[in-house]
């Protein structure tokens, strides 16, 4: 490791940021580098600008990923180096405002029904069930559970925040019916195979993907589809946005609104509305 990279590490741990943070920042900037096949440290304006322009025209990346790349290498230079570099204020991916891919109640249960392996199977039954991100489903653990008061703790989450969901009781009692049946011990909810760390992201991906094959489901759906449609379900059951933005973990309600899209049973309930309300004109 070079000590310019030891550097920048060290920074962004002071700044405290989440670790997948640190390695998307830590990976635009060596991408930046392997572009050049220099040192970052040696680049200057007019070489970014060339940078970006090539991801935006030639490689036609996303805005989300420019912003991305631009959020990483910003970081370096300000902050690790303390250069201010003008281009990097001009850059401005436009953004795109891309409505989540839903799912109905029946698909997920679709879905859900055709994974096979039960540890797959219940950690995307949790995610459904709890609008879990899926590294937040991953890092669950025993001591998260409050049967008690039927709540799961989902611990550092997006932003190193701390908040809980309900848990709703069959989902206890299948987790519970899981625990027993797969022998499990130690304090993971769905552990690797040596037991020293939560599963790897791959299994439940795979198998999401395998599941959807295999059903008739048309949609682009991934396992991230699952908390938007857990989302929009409660939407469409009238809970109020607020609770929603809580329940997912959104600092902004902004980033909720997007559940506000007009699906079927929200469609309906606005024309029952519309017709009592405008019925006397």
């Amino acid at each position: 490791m070079t000590e310019l990279r030891r550097r920048m590490i060290q920074d962004l741990q002071l700044h405290g940021y989440a670790k997948r943070t640190q390695e998307s920042y830590i990976a635009a900037v060596s991408l930046l580098a392997r572009y050049y096949k220099r040192s970052p440290d040696l680049l200057d304006d007019e070489d970014i600008r060339r940078y970006f322009l090539y991801l935006i025209n030639d490689r036609q990346a996303s805005s989300s990923t420019v912003r991305q790349y631009l959020s990483g290498v910003k970081f370096f230079y300000e902050k690790t180096l303390g250069r201010e570099l003008p281009v990097l204020d001009l850059v401005k991916p436009r953004k795109r405002l891309k409505l989540p891919d839903v799912l109905s109640v029946a698909e997920v249960r679709t879905i859900l029904s055709l994974v096979r392996n039960p540890k797959a199977h219940m950690l995307l039954t949790l995610i459904y069930a709890c609008g879990l991100r899926l590294s937040e489903g991953l890092n669950a653990r025993v001591k998260d559970i409050d049967s008690e008061r039927l709540l799961l703790w989902v611990r550092d989450s997006k932003g190193g925040k701390d908040r809980s969901v309900p848990l709703p009781h069959g989902i206890l009692e299948k987790l519970r019916r899981y625990w027993r049946e797969q022998k499990l011990s130690g304090p993971w909810l769905f552990p690797s195979s040596d037991g020293q760390g939560p599963v790897s992201p791959s299994l439940p991906q795979k198998s999401f993907k395998l599941a959807l094959e295999f059903s008739d489901v048309k949609k682009q759906a991934s396992v991230r589809t699952l908390r938007h449609s857990y989302a929009t379900h409660l939407l469409e059951q009238g809970v109020d946005l607020r609770v929603i933005q809580l329940l997912l973990g959104h600092s902004s309600p902004k980033t909720t609104t997007i559940y506000t899209h007009v699906t079927k049973a929200v469609l309906k309930r606005l024309s029952g509305s519309l017709d009592e309300l405008m019925n006397d004109l």
